[in-house]
């Protein structure tokens, strides 16, 4: 078996207000390099008078690469005018002749399903991979920029491969790639504090690497155009809200069709995987409209949880997340399914019953609040309110009662004042999360909040907050955890844990860690015959102690998720009885 744990898109985003694209001058390719726009007075005449208006104005010493960048504020639907192709006249070779590419990976999970993505195009064109990155010919570093210390610990990165870089000694220098959201964010930038970089692609941009590697030998070369449809749904990977900034890189929402997903599914399944987890900005605002077969009626608009609103246009038509959700939980039952991260707005009442109905669907959902006072919600343009969120948290613990619940949070939001700060507070320990994901505010370029508001809030008081935030969630995480001791859950063993090679790690049905000793335990529950736990296990594990983050105990038999479901639908039904 090649791995426990996969995770791959289901949806993305495309920019709404911007997209940056690279200026064709003379020549069809989007890169084209300006010392192919050298002209003399003899020929200028047979250019048109558009060309001869732009070649009048070239520097004698030719245009850098940041003369090729325009912004505009024009939408289009069509990006088919900036060709990707496999034959480029004045690049003689794309293959990777060998050469060895390491991967540092930096933020969320989707910039480790982007990893898979890059490598598995790379690896196709003769490329090869290491760990070590003292071997490697290439270092791509795949960034995040949903906050200003992701992306200072890449500045700080790209000063020290500077470094390396210039030690390099042999026939083949070291190349640098930046890839992601930092570098659709910040491209400006980049090309002018960091000439040690070689090549700058943004999320949308990684079919195109091949061509871009092979013309860093002259030149920095950059692809950071917006898809309003790339979702990298041919690439079967290799195996390795509005003040965010994430819209913003990431782009407008769009969904890869299902029969990609449950294609994958199905080949993962065949492999022996486990668990997959489903990728998206918003992934339960899935919605695919890839097939005129499964339309659904063009007045039927997406079903949103009750006291929520959306700040974008309704989708209609296609399949939903629900649709989504039922094909692929039907593949393999015993296979684990986990989604992040999805929007409260997209929580009706038919995903929650599907989720309840099926074994295989984690019952842990993923429910990011960013605060608990309404008028902050509204300044965030969250699209709901305080009681909203506690009404939807209510109706998920009827549908589903042993759900496990997280969220993340921001303290110190632009005008956040004590009391609407207590509000947050005062959330935290009534809803009582299994998880969080605690933040300081972190004021961000081309967000609506970074437009309209001021980062007002000081940073002393920011983490004073984040401070208690942290306290109180940690102190009711513990108190939730120590109400499973007892209990006998189903755990999906990942590994050796990390702090000690005599335990295992796993996760529960609710993506709790739980710790287990290495042991030799019964094949199933009323079984004499035993063998060794392993990665890739279902073991039932009885609790025996536990803490804020993590669940400790004892490994009792080997089982699956079919047979625990059913032991347990027996014991309530006995105890109804």
């Amino acid at each position: 078996m090649k791995g426990i744990t996969k995770l791959f898109y289901v949806s993305s985003k495309q920019c709404l207000n911007k997209y940056v694209r690279l200026w064709k001058i003379v020549n069809t390719h989007n890169n084209y390099t300006c010392r192919k726009l050298s002209t003399t007075a003899s020929n200028i005449d047979n250019f048109s008078d558009n060309k001869k208006e732009k070649i009048k104005y070239l520097p004698k010493d030719g245009l850098s690469l940041r003369d090729f960048l325009i912004e505009t504020n024009e939408q289009s639907n069509n990006v088919s005018d900036i060709p990707i192709v496999e034959n480029i006249p004045y690049i003689q070779n794309i293959h990777g002749q060998n050469q060895k590419v390491f991967f540092e990976i930096h933020g969320c999970a989707m910039n480790v399903n982007d990893t898979e993505v890059i490598w598995s195009i790379l690896k196709n064109h003769g490329y090869q991979l290491t760990n070590d990155i003292k071997n490697a010919d290439i270092v791509l570093l795949v960034t995040c920029a949903i906050r200003e210390g992701a992306e200072q610990k890449i500045w700080n990165k790209l000063f020290h491969l500077s470094h390396v870089k210039q030690k390099r000694k042999g026939k083949i220098p070291l190349k640098i790639g930046l890839l992601g959201c930092m570098a659709e964010r910040l491209k400006h930038k980049i090309l002018d504090r960091e000439h040690t970089v070689d090549v700058i692609a943004g999320p949308d941009s990684y079919k195109d690497l091949p061509r871009l590697l092979a013309q860093t030998d002259k030149e920095t070369a950059i692809n950071v155009l917006l898809s309003l449809d790339e979702t990298y749904a041919d690439i079967l990977p290799v195996r390795l809200d509005s003040n965010s900034v994430i819209p913003f890189t990431r782009g407008r929402e769009r969904s890869r069709p299902i029969d990609s997903i449950v294609n994958e599914i199905r080949h993962l399944s065949d492999e022996g995987i486990k668990e997959v987890i489903l990728l998206g900005q918003n992934v339960n605002s899935y919605r695919d409209l890839s097939q005129s077969d499964f339309y659904t009626s063009s007045n039927t608009e997406t079903n949103l949880a009750k006291g929520f609103k959306t700040v974008y246009k309704n989708k209609k038509g296609g399949l939903r997340f629900s649709d989504l959700l039922d094909k692929i939980s039907l593949i393999n039952p015993e296979m684990r399914i986990r989604f992040t991260s999805p929007h409260p707005k997209d929580f009706p009442d038919e995903v929650l019953e599907l989720i309840a109905e099926r074994p295989n669907i984690s019952k842990q959902i993923h429910l990011p609040a960013q605060s608990g006072n309404s008028a902050v919600l509204e300044r965030m343009r969250r699209g709901y309110t305080r009681e909203a969120y506690i009404d939807l948290v209510h109706r998920i613990r009827d549908i589903l009662p042993e759900v496990a619940l997280s969220s993340d949070f921001i303290a110190g939001f632009c005008g956040e004042t004590e009391e609407e700060f207590q509000d947050t507070l005062s959330l935290i320990k009534l809803v009582k999360y299994n998880t969080a994901f605690l933040f300081a505010y972190s004021m961000r370029e081309k967000t609506t909040a970074y437009r309209r508001y001021k980062d007002d809030v000081e940073a002393n008081v920011k983490a004073d907050r984040l401070q208690r935030m942290i306290a109180l969630y940690r102190k009711e995480a513990e108190k939730l955890n120590s109400t499973y001791i007892g209990q006998k859950q189903l755990v999906l063993v990942e590994g050796v844990s990390r702090k000690c090679d005599q335990k295992f790690q796993g996760r529960n049905d609710k993506n709790t860690r739980v710790l287990l000793p290495c042991a030799t335990i019964p094949i199933s529950e009323h079984s004499t015959t035993t063998r060794k736990i392993q990665a890739g296990d279902y073991v039932v594990v009885k609790i025996y102690k536990s803490n804020s983050m993590t669940l400790m105990g004892d490994p009792l038999y080997h089982s699956s998720i079919s047979d625990f479901t059913s032991d347990t639908e027996r014991i309530k039904h006995q105890y109804t009885l």
